[in-house]
């Protein structure tokens, strides 16, 4: 059982899983303080608010941090956008090499010198074979 674990998480697969959570969590944190640091800032100066994330609304006693609300939205909307254009960047990768090989596959290599000449000895030698034969 333990070789099994042991191979089970030798496999590629688990490996890049990981690799891609860790990258996912710093990029995270990049695009957090983008929106926190830059993006919010340069709102608020727009709406007259110098820190939207420190804008709150009551209602009934009840405090709502919209401007948190906002800044995650604003994170998830840059994370979204750079993850598709990512993601459409690979598939034009992937299709170019698709054709690459497909053109690659479809042209076969000519033969060698040597390959010709073998052939041709071949050939000389199956007619000669079939003319002495009675």
């Amino acid at each position: 059982m333990w070789n099994e674990f042991k191979a089970f998480i030798a496999k590629g697969n688990v490996i890049d899983m990981a690799i891609g959570v860790v990258m996912g969590s710093a990029f995270t944190a990049i695009v957090n303080s983008l929106v926190k640091d830059l993006i919010t800032p340069g709102i608020g100066i727009i709406l007259g608010n110098i820190d939207l994330s420190g804008y709150k609304l009551q209602v009934l006693g009840a405090t709502f941090g919209v401007g948190n609300f906002v800044n995650a939205i604003i994170s998830f909307l840059i994370i979204a956008t750079v993850l598709f254009f990512i993601v459409k960047s690979l598939a034009v990768v992937e299709k170019s090499l698709a054709k690459k090989e497909a053109v690659e596959e479809a042209a076969p290599t000519p033969p060698t010198k040597e390959e010709v000449l073998l052939t041709e000895i071949r050939d000389l030698l199956r007619d000669q074979q079939q003319n002495n034969k009675p």
